[in-house]
């Protein structure tokens, strides 16, 4: 008997979750997730999946963030027939956020193509469309926390809140007869755990004792200032009161789901208080308002020292459900408020926002989550001085600013001692869903008296593990690799010829006059035509178009 992992997604990356187990000729999937950040980390939704969907029994989806729940519509229309299995809070978001990801990628598309139209390239198509994702709805099937139910002949599973997410799990997993003296093999997938304090969320739970657990690492490199509601509030409204004294907007690139929800909470929570002034806060994201009813909805499952339902239908929030509502929020001056997705600005009504605001003194863009290595947002972090948006430059002169109170996941000291709880583990832990640093990081922490470093594993994309043995053992050899672990981990040719661009027109302008300007534009031609033939005769521009 055998029992493998292919770590399919979320191998030293944050994106793209995926694990794949075979037992006894069945195959199941925890998660299956889209790829964000780099363009060639991305290119991967669009290529073959590391399996025949067609070979797949069953899905267990952790919650409905889409680097976990994104691929499913592409899932289910290359072939996979099984039951998704989430928990009812978990359906009812997704229910919105796949159909949202499908229009999406649709208007991308179309856009995509109009500029490979003028480029001469082929056109493209979109992952998966509305209409797939709506179809992929009928194969959810509702699961209670702490209640087991058979994924499989011979395998079970059970839903513990994770504290990260409405619907949020860990799912602990059992596989007949593959453990110890053939007792059950016992794993745990962690799914994204949520930090201590959360707002809207309980603390995560989970049992102990397991074979396996594969934990999650975002923050695995980051400690967290201390928090309460107190502190959380004194932060933003001093984020807020600074943005308002600079006039401009306050733009906020928001998680559609939960992130927005808690934002909206809070900054309605201040006003009423007169702790920040009032002033129009819009949600610029039709998913998000679609979220927001859901957990208008599920308002009874939330914090209960909090008026959700009341608070989310404050006359100071706006609703921008169209373009042209979206678009009429440009011809306002003065200080307002713009809660708009992707959170991580690689996509939606926000690139728009940015374009807008950026290259305003009187903007101010507040970061409230994680950003992703290749994405817009990690750039604005990592103090960009210019970004290329939809293909143009934009210069950043609004004020870049973070704030850690709203982050979904658990930091570097919380995974800690939330992998400490769910000792003994007795095979070996699986760092995943993390970067390269994070998951160094976290392991070095945990080797230093958590667990023995000999049974802490730092797998890369495509990595096949044997779990039946006394200790995983790695498959080496037997699967083909998408990538080569240096392309998931490091930022791709996309991210640095965009940066060359900005560094150019930056050198170019800061040039004294015409002619150390011509100086430098004939240095880049010849470091062209050298890298074209390597005799600079002139025809490098030629050569590189063959």
């Amino acid at each position: 008997m055998s029992v493998t992992i292919r770590f399919c997604g979320a191998a030293r990356t944050v994106t793209g979750s995926c694990y794949l187990f075979e037992t006894n000729g069945k195959r199941f999937l925890v998660d299956c997730g889209l790829f964000q950040g780099h363009k060639t980390l991305k290119e991967l939704n669009y290529g073959a999946f590391p399996f025949r969907p067609s070979e797949i029994d069953a899905v267990l989806l952790t919650h409905a963030h889409i680097d976990h729940c994104g691929l499913l519509p592409k899932l289910v229309r290359e072939g996979f027939k099984g039951r998704i299995l989430a928990t009812r809070g978990t359906i009812d978001l997704c229910s919105y956020m796949l159909p949202d990801a499908g229009s999406i990628q649709e208007s991308e598309v179309i856009m995509l193509n109009r500029r490979n139209a003028a480029r001469g390239k082929p056109e493209v198509s979109p992952i998966y469309t509305q209409a797939d994702a709506i179809a992929t709805l009928s194969s959810f099937y509702p699961v209670d926390y702490q209640s087991w139910i058979t994924v499989l002949p011979g395998v079970r599973a059970r839903f513990w809140n994770a504290g990260h997410l409405l619907g949020s799990a860990s799912i602990e997993i059992e596989i007949d007869g593959e453990g110890r003296s053939s007792s059950a093999l016992r794993l745990l997938a962690s799914g994204d755990i949520g930090p201590d304090g959360k707002l809207l969320q309980p603390d995560p739970e989970a049992p102990a004792h397991f074979d396996y657990v594969i934990c999650e690492s975002t923050y695995g490199d980051r400690v967290r200032e201390p928090t309460s509601p107190k502190l959380r509030h004194e932060r933003l409204a001093a984020e807020v009161n600074a943005a308002a004294a600079a006039r401009g907007a306050l733009v906020i690139p928001a998680f559609a789901v939960e992130r927005t929800q808690e934002l909206i909470v809070d900054l309605i929570d201040l006003m009423e208080k007169g702790t920040i002034p009032s002033a129009p806060i819009f949600l610029d994201s039709p998913l998000a308002i679609r979220a927001t009813e859901v957990f208008r909805r599920h308002a009874a499952d939330l914090d209960e020292d909090v008026d959700v339902e009341r608070l989310l239908a404050s006359p100071h929030l706006r609703f921008t459900e169209t373009v042209e509502e979206s678009k009429s929020i440009a011809k306002l001056n003065g200080f307002h408020i713009i809660i708009a997705a992707s959170g991580m600005c690689d996509a939606g009504r926000i690139r728009h926002h940015l374009k807008r605001w950026l290259c305003r003194s009187t903007g101010t863009v507040l970061l409230v989550g994680y950003q992703a290595n290749g994405t817009l947002g990690r750039f604005l972090e990592e103090g960009a001085k210019a970004v290329r948006i939809m293909g143009e430059e934009v210069r950043v002169k609004a004020k870049i600013r973070r704030i850690d109170d709203y982050s979904g996941h658990a930091d570097a000291g919380e995974l800690t001692r939330w992998i400490t709880e769910r000792r003994p583990i007795d095979r070996g832990l699986f760092l995943a869903h993390g970067e390269e640093s994070a998951i160094a990081a976290l392991a070095e922490r945990l080797g230093g008296g958590v667990l023995p470093a000999a049974k802490i594993f730092q797998p890369v994309l495509d990595d096949v593990y044997e779990l039946t043995t006394p200790v995983p053992t790695a498959q080496d050899g037997k699967h083909r690799r998408r990538l080569e672990p240096e392309s998931v981990v490091k930022l791709d040719w996309h991210n640095e010829m965009s940066k060359l661009l900005l560094d150019i027109n930056a050198s170019v302008e800061a040039a004294a006059d015409e002619r150390a300007r011509s100086v430098i534009i004939r240095r880049l031609r010849r470091a062209l035509d050298d890298n074209g033939n390597g005799n600079g005769n002139g025809n490098g521009a030629q050569a590189g178009r063959r």
